[in-house]
Formats: structure tokens, sequence, C-alpha cells
């Protein structure tokens, strides 16, 4: 199945037109034709099924024959991730992430951040792309980039836990996930977070965890994280 997103069709709606650019990908990449079902999310959990009335570059437009609401998971996951240097490997957790499962993701500027300036356009597509590649109905919410101080200020339900470096007192994400629950985990950048900040994230009753015996880099820290929530989380 090939899935298709736009946020703006609703479970009221029985026709959709696509706008021109979606329109030429189906027409003309794709070589859809008039009868030809596709599978379509608003992200918001609808799948829809529909046939193409009209099969233009410029307008290609269906019919909706079907609907189906999928439930969501059973837990909720927030990754607060600092931005790496590299835009390609934030880039490869966010797909990676999407892929696996996760509810929302903020990047959080640290004191040791060597990127302060985040454009998220493009991070959005990423994201849109790898929630239609996994065949998912719920599209993961991106959040403005936030200072660390913003972020661990912020009221949030469920367990809260930081994965940094230092060498104290910290027990395993694996060991303290209660099932079926609620989470934010935050994951520093390539300098780890600084003591400053972890003690402040203590203060605001943030859990220090560690992800494993190995040093990761910040991208498969987020990973292992999100990886370690969704296995916990198996049907």
């Amino acid at each position: 199945m090939q899935l298709f997103y736009n946020p703006n069709i609703t479970e009221n709606d029985t026709s959709f037109k696509f706008d021109k650019e979606e329109s030429r990908h189906i027409a003309k990449v794709l070589r859809k034709k008039t009868g030809d079902a596709l599978h379509i999310t608003n992200g918001k959990g609808w799948l829809f099924t529909a046939e193409i009335i009209v099969a233009e570059q410029k307008n290609c437009s269906v019919n909706i024959t079907a609907r189906e609401f999928k439930p969501q998971k059973t837990f909720k996951l927030h990754l607060a991730v600092a931005p790496t240097k590299m835009n390609d490997r934030y880039e490869w957790f966010l797909e990676k992430a999407t892929e696996i499962g996760i509810d929302s993701i903020t990047p959080i500027l640290c004191d040791h951040s060597e990127r302060k300036v985040v454009k998220t356009e493009r991070f959005e597509k990423i994201i849109q792309s790898a929630m239609k590649q996994s065949l998912q109905c719920y599209l993961p919410q991106l959040n403005a980039p936030v200072s660390f101080k913003t972020l661990i200020e912020q009221n949030f339900n469920g367990q809260k836990f930081i994965a940094h470096c230092e060498e104290t007192d910290k027990k395993s994400l694996k060991s303290l996930l209660e099932p079926n629950g609620e989470y934010i985990l935050l994951i520093g950048p390539e300098g780890d977070f600084s003591l400053k900040e972890i003690e402040m994230a203590l203060q605001h009753n943030f859990i220090p965890v560690t992800l494993g015996k190995t040093r990761l880099r910040t991208e498969t820290a987020a990973i292992a994280a999100c990886h370690s929530v969704a296995f916990l989380n198996e049907d």
C-alpha cells in the first residue's frame, strides 16, 4: 500500500482535490489514472480510501469510498533532542524515530550546542515522508526549538528523564520505564549537557538515566531511547 498525506482532509469529506504539486506527483510521476485507488491519511488517525475521478497534473480529484479511524498507541513519547552539528544526522534521527513510533519532538538549544539556528521546514517534510513510508496515520508533532531552561520549566505528564554522560548515579532507562505511560526524555548535544543543565533538570524532577555501556552520538542515543520505549510497549 502506498500512503498519501494531506492535513486538510476530514472524516466528513466525500470528495477531495489535491493541490498542484501533489496532483503532478500522482498523475505524472506515479502515472495514476482515473479509477485507480489511493490511500490517504490526514495525520490525525484517519485512513481514507479514495477513487480517482480526475487525473490531471494540475487537478487530481478523488471520491472518498471508505474511511477508518486508527486508535492511538498505548503510550506517548516526547523526545527533546539537541540539534547535531551536521543536519543530516538530525534528519536521520527524525526519520527513524518516526518509523519506530514517536509522538512529539522538540529541538533543544543547550550550553554546548554547536548549532544554535534550527530551520524546521525540511525537518517537517522528513517526518511526513517517514510517516507515509511506515504506513502510519498519526503525524508526530515537531515543536519549535527552545532553550534548555525554557523546556524543563514546562509542565509534562508522566515520567521525565535526562540522559547524560557524567559519572554520577544513574539507572538504565529500560529499568525505569513504566508500560503504557507518557514519557519525555532529554538528549544532549555532542558535548553533552553542562553540569549546570543537569543540576537544573534534577531540580525539576527529571531522572538521570543511561542508555547503555557505550558512549553514543546524539542521534544514536535518541534512537536507542525511542526503540527502548517502543519495545517495552509492544503488544
